[in-house]
């Protein structure tokens, strides 16, 4: 009798996924479910990809990135079937922060 396979879901974080691994790289097309398939093998049935991302803005330098998540996000769904997408806020803020000398005596361990 053969052992069943165990029923995996696949939570991804669209901005981790981009930013961690492929901004700068040719690939940016990814099939997702090929990718985790191949990545835990026969042993396992993927049952659900639940993808998190926020909409990204236009920007000065960059006004098509909103066109092109777009793009990819119904490629997505329409290739993947069982790929849900959940969206979330991303808050850009300028964050301000004490730069400490490394060589100041009060900064040792």
């Amino acid at each position: 009798m053969e052992a069943k396979k165990p029923r995996t879901i696949i939570y991804i974080v669209g901005f981790n996924l981009y930013y961690g691994a492929l901004k700068g790289t040719k690939y940016k097309w990814l099939d997702l479910h090929t990718l985790f398939h191949k990545l835990l093998g026969e042993h396992h049935t993927i049952t659900e990809i639940k993808y998190f991302t926020a909409r990204v803005s236009a920007r000065e330098g960059d006004p098509d990135a909103p066109n092109r998540q777009d793009a990819y996000l119904k490629a997505l769904e329409t290739y993947i079937p069982n790929i849900s997408t959940h969206y979330g806020h991303f808050l850009t803020n300028l964050v301000k922060a004490k730069v400490n000398n490394p060589n100041d005596s009060d900064n040792r361990c």
